[in-house]
């Protein structure tokens, strides 16, 4: 499953990568931190959508984000189907 990890302590909160991520998984948290900022959030209830495309990441300017990516079964990807 492709998860993203926020870095709390680098996050402003400026939900540039909310912005950016294709399937709504990023939103603004009431967490705050040591800077008085709310970070962001894989939200709970759509974690399971992310896809790993690092969109996220790439638009943020304090690199707060780490994205993790499934990587893909090879012989999925050439038959079509698992097995």
């Amino acid at each position: 499953m492709s998860r993203i990890e926020v870095l709390e302590e680098r996050c402003k909160g400026c939900l540039l990568c909310a912005q950016a991520c294709p399937k709504g998984v990023i939103a603004q948290s009431e967490r705050i931190n040591q800077h008085g900022y709310k970070v962001v959030e894989a939200a709970a209830e759509k974690k399971e959508e992310c896809i790993g495309c690092a969109f996220c990441a790439l638009v943020c300017p304090d690199v707060a984000i780490h994205v993790y990516r499934t990587p893909k079964n090879v012989k999925e990807e050439e038959t079509g189907h698992a097995g």
